[in-house]
């Protein structure tokens, strides 16, 4: 077993928050407020979800900013109804296989112009959210309202937190010209970037150029963001740097409802968004572990930890071979998620030994997960992501607008899956997660961290389901993840040294390549969850791995 120490967090055990107005978790604590304050003021769940998703757009941007994309369910507490939003971003129009291989690459770069090829889907989930909010749930809440402390974080800055110190170091390291050395980028470093070397935890970031963007989108609309001056200025930007994305590209970008996709689980009932979302493999983890008396091996055990690993390969395989946008390809969702299939999966896994070598499993990126709930039942559980850490590195000039690198994950080999085509959605990791027990909510929940979403969301739903933890115990609770969320593409299995060692000893001996690695360590990613009891009490948890806070009233 190979040890591995490097971007791991100081971590604590955290609180567990109960309530019965309103509860807020997400990786920031002031993006936590700003939702909570919402909340106070008469706001539902939905408008706490846009508020603190626009402010961690300003005090996250390691993670995510306006440039980037997100997906939402959000469960309708009148109605018992649960409606998922992609707001993912498509191709732009002169963004083709030929155009890059004319450049004389075999992949897409991971970062600058040519890398943000995608529009950014963001804002216009903010928009269709708010519009929601007061369309279905009659909110009073004004749009302009849940973008005030975004605005104030930006224009008057927000103190340096660790995750975004670590990350800004991490990404200006001038040996990783491929992944990281971020500071060629002019904007990005003037930026991010304070005498040419990363920001200090307790520094102030200011940032005016994304206030007076979010500003113009609070006076006038989503709209402006995607037909008006800012569209503009990232188009201009993109034609100066022979970029690849344009006004018209910006203009005919919308986010679309969506009907959620689900499997049931030991009677309860899973939610996740349908593709290009990756949460068909969410889903079919848990529609493997069906098959098995989860409870039974005991939580931690390497019985345990063997069979969602093997469960997760089985998921990996399915999505590889067939995520992507659904508008270009078909998706056989009603096998994939049937439980005859889940049973044929099952039945491959050898608890004795694990399965062989599978293709490697590139990088899939980071994000942010955020959760909400209100007395009335409304809730929220949304993922907002700009791809890599610090996403493209690219600032259009002007904007503050940190773009994604999404599209960098497109293959350029015509018959992949996945390959790159003008105005098509890539593969993406985001999966926003809900429980329904009895036709109503029951647990809110997610996490970020690429391939490690998947696993974590299967970690948080047997720990509370089959064996009682609280959110915030099994978000706590040592992690594993199978394949990588940063970095060198792998598929070794990755087990915080919080585990016993007779448990990680047992997992190499049924052929697990397993590495030990530090407690708490980001590369888990950061999870959180909101688990809504009959009574009306409301239990938070948040991850000790991030900067987050999980609160209520």
């Amino acid at each position: 077993m190979e040890a591995e120490k490097k971007y791991c967090a100081t971590a604590s055990l955290g609180t567990n928050p109960l309530a019965m107005n309103g509860m807020v978790t997400t990786p920031h604590h002031l993006a936590t407020q700003t939702g909570l304050a919402i909340l106070r003021k008469g706001g539902n769940a939905v408008d706490a979800a846009v508020a603190s998703a626009a402010a961690l757009a300003v005090v996250y941007p390691q993670m995510c900013t306006p440039g980037g994309d997100s997906f939402w369910l959000i469960g309708n507490g009148r109605t018992g109804e649960v409606k998922a939003l992609n707001a993912s971003g498509r191709a732009g129009r002169k963004a083709s296989i030929d155009f890059y291989r004319s450049q004389g690459l075999a992949k897409i770069p991971p970062h600058g112009w040519l890398a943000a090829n995608t529009v950014p889907g963001a804002v216009s989930g903010w928009d269709e959210a708010h519009r929601f909010s007061r369309d279905v749930l009659g909110s009073k809440i004004s749009w302009a309202e849940l973008l005030d402390d975004a605005i104030a974080y930006a224009q008057e800055g927000c103190p340096v937190s660790t995750s975004l110190a670590r990350w800004t170091a991490i990404d200006t390291d001038p040996d990783d010209i491929e992944y990281r050395c971020l500071q060629r980028f002019p904007e990005f470093s003037r930026i991010f970037l304070k005498k040419g070397g990363p920001l200090s935890v307790g520094d102030i970031l200011r940032q005016p150029d994304l206030a007076r963007t979010l500003s113009l989108i609070a006076e006038h609309g989503a709209r402006e963001f995607y037909e008006g001056s800012i569209a503009r200025a990232i188009a201009d930007d993109m034609e100066k740097n022979s970029g690849l994305l344009s006004l018209e590209d910006f203009a005919r970008h919308k986010a679309d409802w969506q009907e959620p996709i689900s499997v049931e689980y030991r009677g309860l009932q899973a939610y996740n968004c349908p593709p290009n979302s990756q949460g068909m493999a969410a889903l079919e983890i848990l529609n493997i572990l069906n098959n098995f008396d989860v409870q039974s091996m005991g939580e931690g055990t390497a019985d345990y930890y063997h069979a969602i690993i093997e469960a997760t390969k089985e998921a990996f395989l399915d999505r590889d071979a067939y995520l992507t946008d659904p508008d270009f390809s078909n998706i056989p969702l009603d096998r994939l998620l049937s439980k005859e299939h889940g049973r044929a999966q099952a039945a491959r896994i050898d608890m004795a030994r694990a399965s062989g070598p599978k293709p490697l499993l590139e990088p899939k990126g980071d994000t942010i997960w955020l959760g909400t709930a209100d007395r009335d039942g409304n809730c929220v559980s949304l993922i907002q992501s700009i791809f890599h850490d610090f996403g493209s590195g690219i600032v259009p000039g002007g904007t503050g607008v940190l773009l994604q690198n999404r599209g960098s994950y497109f293959s350029l080999d015509p018959k992949h899956v996945n390959c790159l085509m003008p105005g098509k959605r890539t593969f993406h990791t985001l999966t926003p997660a809900m429980l329904f027990k009895d036709g109503r909510p029951w647990l809110i929940y997610g996490s970020m961290g690429g391939e490690g979403q998947p696993q974590t969301q299967a970690a948080l739903v047997t720990r509370i389901v089959d064996f009682g933890m609280t959110p915030q115990e099994a978000i706590a609770a040592p992690r594993w993840l199978y394949g990588r969320s940063w970095g060198a593409p792998s598929n070794d299995v990755k087990i915080e040294g919080r585990v016993p060692a007779s448990v990680a000893e047992e997992l190499a001996r049924r052929g697990h390549p397993v590495k030990i690695v530090d407690d708490y360590i980001d590369i888990m990613g950061h999870a959180g969850a909101i688990l809504l009891h009959e009574n009306g009490v409301m239990q938070g948890g948040t991850d000790p791995r991030s900067d987050g806070l999980a609160a209520g009233w």
